[in-house]
C-alpha cells in the first residue's frame, strides 16, 4: 500500500536562512510532488545573546526582531488564504514553527505558542553555549572546545529541560550534534544518546510529543537520517507513537526530500506518520 505523503518541516520566505520564496510557490511544488499534506515551520529563535544574529523573521524582505509580532499576524493571514485557495486541490496546509530551545526564554516562547492558533509546535535545539552546533562554520568552535562526554552532558541536559517545558508538540531532529559533530569525534558522536536518551523518551511518550524523522542529514552527505535506526528504535521501545516526517526544506528544490524513504522507514518499525491540527496529532494511514 502507497503511504500518505506529509511534509511537516518546511521554512518560507518568513525564515532568515530561507529562500525567499513565497509560500504559495511551495503549495505548487507539493502539488506536484504529491504531498498530501505540508506544514510551514519558521524559525523562531530567541538566544539573547545572539540577538544580533538570529533573533528575527522576515516580514515584506525586511528582517524585523522575531519578538515583533507583526510578522506572526501576516504568517496567519497568508497561510488562511492559501488554505482556501488550495482547498479544492485537496491539499493540506498546516501553520507550524520551529522554535530554538534554551535556557531562559521560556516566557518568550509562551507570549508566541499561547497568542496564536498552531496548528504545529516544534521544538529544536540549534545551540548550546549560545554556538550554533546547526552550523558548518560556527560549529567547530564548540566542538573543538568541548570533549565528548561535556557534548552529551550539554546537550542532553539542553533536551531534558526542553521536553519538560511541555511547550513542544514535537522534537526536530534529535540527534543534530552528528552533523557536524562526526567530523570532530569520529564515531564516538554515534553512542553518545545511550543510557541518557531513554529517560527522555519516556518522558516524551508519557506527555504524548512527538519525535521528528528529518530527511535533511541526507542532502548533508551524512547516511542516516535525523534520528538514526539506533534511536528510532529505542524511541519504540520507550513507548513513543507519535512520529512526523520533514525535509527541512528552505527552497522549494528541497521540498519532499526522501520523504517516500522515511515514511518506508516508519513501517519498517511498524510506526505511523502522524499529522496535526491545533496542537493535536493523529496518524494519517
Amino acid at each position: 500500500m502507497k503511504s500518505i505523503k506529509t511534509d511537516y518541516h518546511i521554512h518560507p520566505n518568513y525564515s532568515i536562512d530561507a529562500s525567499p520564496v513565497q509560500m504559495k510557490d511551495y503549495c505548487y511544488q507539493a502539488l506536484e510532488l504529491g504531498l498530501a499534506e505540508i506544514c510551514f515551520t519558521t524559525h523562531v529563535e530567541l538566544d539573547p545573546v545572539r540577538s544580533e544574529m538570529d533573533n528575527f523573521a522576515v516580514l515584506d524582505g525586511e528582517r524585523i526582531p522575531v519578538l515583533n509580532h507583526t510578522w506572526l499576524e501576516k504568517y496567519f493571514l497568508e497561510i488562511t488564504g492559501l488554505q482556501e485557495e488550495f482547498k479544492m486541490e485537496n491539499l493540506g496546509i498546516k501553520a507550524g514553527v520551529e522554535i530554538g530551545y534554551c535556557r531562559g526564554v521560556e516566557k518568550d516562547i509562551e507570549k508566541i505558542i499561547n497568542n496564536y492558533p498552531f496548528d504545529y509546535v516544534m521544538g529544536a535545539i540549534h545551540c548550546l553555549d549560545h554556538i550554533a552546533i546547526s552550523s558548518r562554520k560556527e560549529s567547530p568552535r564548540y566542538f573543538q572546545a568541548k570533549s565528548l562526554h561535556a557534548l552529551r552532558a550539554d546537550y542532553f541536559t539542553t533536551l531534558k529541560e526542553a521536553v519538560a517545558t511541555g511547550f513542544f508538540d514535537c522534537i526536530a531532529h534529535v540527534d543534530l550534534y552528528r552533523r557536524y559533530g562526526i567530523q570532530h569525534y569520529g564515531p564516538g558522536v554515534l553512542s553518545i544518546h545511550r543510557g541518557v536518551i531513554e529517560p527522555i523518551f519516556r518522558e516524551m511518550a508519557r506527555r504524548e510529543m512527538g519525535l521528528e524523522i528529518n530527511t535533511s542529514s541526507i542532502r548533508r552527505g551524512l547516511n542516516e537520517f535525523h534520528p538514526t535506526r539506533e534511536i528510532i528504535d529505542l524511541a519504540a521501545k520507550e513507548g513513543l507513537k507519535v512520529f512526523t516526517v520533514g525535509s527541512d526544506a528552505h527552497t522549494p528544490g528541497e521540498l519532499g526530500e526522501y520523504i517516500d524513504e522515511a515514511l518506508a522507514l516508519l513501517e519498517e518499525f511498524n510506526l505511523s506518520n502522524h499529522v496535526f491540527t491545533r496542537r493535536r496529532a493523529r496518524p494519517i494511514i
